[in-house]
This record gives structure tokens, sequence and C-alpha cells, in this order.
């Protein structure tokens, strides 16, 4: 990407950023600010991956990394339908553990995110910054009002296709570390959303995006990689699915706290004490997990259980609640992306609740006995 080009993608960016920021009243400015500059810092850094290929001052570690996402980019365009177009040709070096954190926020007796509203995006359950700390006055600011508050690293976040003309989405030093499997997950992620994005419906966005992301991630290790990438990424993926059941089941469990007749009548101390023993199961369950891992990561969910609350749990189903009716969608269309792509349009554009109804019925379909 060329100079010149690099800063008509930031004028545009800056611009967009502007309108929004007067759209939303001052108060907004400096979010809107943050949001401009910081993508225009990722967009500075990023630098065409054949160059970066090429630098001698490149580790041969990276340049292997860069060549794989290059055949994974491929293998997304020719065999899962997603779209071909500059995301993924770069890499940003951004010396820094997370491309960006999200606050999410959720009420003492709900898991219900609080929102937040974007043009172009719509509502969502995230407020994203470029700088921790800025994200952890937010949080701060939240929590003053009395909502449970979580801040989270995000390696990697989508454009939505509206910066393809300026050089796409790069691929970032936060992620390109990942295993095999999970690096082409989160590329194939990232690319679904460029696909299809229904404003004001996190879930279902989010949802989609996971669904295609692990029957793409899937293939892709069953059919384009070794046997050792297939071990590597078959013990990461072992304790994370251990640890998302956990979350599920934590989630119903606190779900149905909530929605108690102690809840309803607002005996709330009666409500605290219930949701405390939920909390305390999840912690004491997490332990006897943790206790049969072992390696460098077994600790890896340790500082993200000690501060599990609402949020947690509420931003946790963003990802996950309609995953099931999704993969199920994509058997009912045979299993062909074109179609299931053109599918999930259609359901799109459908109300909210009946999306999900939908979705929730191709699930059961999905997984009913033969």
């Amino acid at each position: 990407m060329s100079l010149r080009r690099k800063g008509l993608g930031a004028a545009v960016v800056l611009v967009v950023a502007a309108g929004a920021a007067l759209l939303a009243g001052c108060a907004d400015v400096g979010y809107y600010w943050q949001s401009a500059s910081g993508h225009i810092g990722i967009m500075r850094a990023a630098r065409p991956v054949p160059e970066v290929i090429d630098d001698p001052h490149t580790s041969e570690t990276l340049k292997a990394k860069l060549a794989l996402t290059q055949r994974m980019r491929h293998y997304a365009v020719v065999d899962l339908d997603l779209p071909d177009n500059p995301s993924y040709k770069s890499y940003a070096d951004l010396h820094r553990s997370a491309a960006i954190w999200n606050v999410v926020a959720a009420p003492a007796h709900s898991l219900k995110l609080n929102t937040w509203c974007f043009p172009i995006a719509g509502c969502v359950g995230y407020r994203g910054y470029y700088d921790e700390s800025a994200a952890k006055a937010e949080a701060a600011r939240l929590k003053a009002q009395g909502l449970e508050v979580e801040v989270y690293p995000v390696p990697a976040y989508s454009t939505l296709g509206w910066m393809n003309w300026a050089g796409g989405d790069p691929l970032l030093s936060t992620f390109i570390g990942y295993p095999e499997g999970e690096l082409a997950r989160i590329m194939f992620h990232e690319l679904a959303h460029q696909v299809l994005y229904v404003p004001d419906d996190t879930v279902f966005n989010e949802s989609y995006a996971t669904a295609v992301e692990r029957i793409g991630g899937a293939r892709w290790l069953k059919t384009q990689s070794g046997e050792a990438a297939r071990d590597e990424y078959a013990a990461f993926d072992a304790r994370r699915q251990q640890f998302r059941a956990l979350m599920a089941e934590t989630r119903q469990a606190l779900e149905q706290v909530y929605d108690s007749p102690e809840a309803k009548a607002e005996n709330w101390a009666a409500v605290d004490a219930m949701k405390a023993a939920a909390m305390a199961r999840f912690r004491e369950r997490y332990a006897a997990l943790r206790a049969g891992w072992s390696g460098p990561r077994q600790g890896a969910y340790d500082a993200y259980v000690a501060s599990a609350n609402n949020a947690t749990f509420g931003a946790q189903a963003a990802y996950d609640e309609l995953v099931p009716g999704f993969e199920g969608l994509f058997e009912r269309e045979g299993e062909d992306w074109p179609k299931f792509f053109a599918a999930v349009k259609k359901l799109s554009k459908l109300p909210k609740a009946d999306r999900d109804r939908i979705l929730k019925a191709d699930a059961a379909e999905a997984h009913a006995p033969a």
C-alpha cells in the first residue's frame, strides 16, 4: 500500500468519524476521535505481505506465518465463498497485546448487555477502545453507575468491507502467532462479517460469523493441514470447549436466578444469595477443570474467571447463542456455501423474533436423533 493510499484512507475515516461525532453530540467527540485515530494508526502500520516477507529483518517464523495466511485467504475465497478483496494482504505490527479493548456492562440482576449505538454498525453490546487505559476509565464510569463491567482484549476486528478500497483489514501482530487452526478461524470469522452484517443484532452477527469460522476452520484443518497442526489445535481447542461448556451452563443457571419467583418479587437479598451460589459453583468447577490441565497455558482462564460477572456471561452469549442454528442451516442447505450465505441473507431480512425462532428450529432439527 502506498503512502498516498494510506493518506486517503485516513482522510475518509476522519470525515466519517467527525460527521458521526456531530450527529451524536459533543459528548461523544472524544470517543469518535480515538476511534478514527486508532484505526488510522493501524492503517499506517500496515505493509504489503510480500514486502514484509522480503524484509531481511523479518523473522523466519513470521515469514512462514504470513505465507500461511495467504494460503488461508485463497482457501477462504475458493472453498468457502468468502470475499476476494484487499483484506489480509497486508500486515501491521501494533507493538501491543490487543487491537482494541472492548468494554461490556450489564445490570446486577440481568445478563442483558448495555448497548451503544453508532453510525453504520447500529446498536451493539460493547464499546471499543484503542487504548486500554481509556477502556478502563470507561469501565470505572459505568461501574460507578451500579453496572457490572468487564474489559477484555480483542485481537482483531472487521471494518465490514467499508475500507477495502483503501487497503482493507490487515493481518495483525495481535493474532498472527495463533496456532494454525485458530489463525484460520479468526480470518474466516472476520471475512464472514464482510459478507453480511445486520445492524442492531450483535447475537445474530457474532453467532453467524462464529458458525462460519467453526465450519471453515474444521475443513481447513481436515483438508489443508498436517498432523502436527491438527494435534496442536486439538490441544488448544479442547480446553476452550470445556471452558465454554462451563460458561454456558453457568449462564443458564444465572438466567434461571434472574427469572426466579424471588426476582419477580424483587426479593433482591434472596436473588443475590442464589447468584453468589451459582458463581461459587462456577469457580469450583473451573478449579476442577484446571487441575486436569497441564502445560504453559494451564492458567489461561484464571484472570477471566476471577473477574467474571454478568457482563462477562452476557458478552459470551453473543458468540455462542445462535451458533447451533446457523450450523443447522448450513446442513439444511446441503453444506453448500453460496446457498448458505444466500439463506442467511434472506433470514436477515426477517424481524428479529422470526429469525431467532427459525434458527432455534434449525438447531433442534440438526441435533435430533436420526
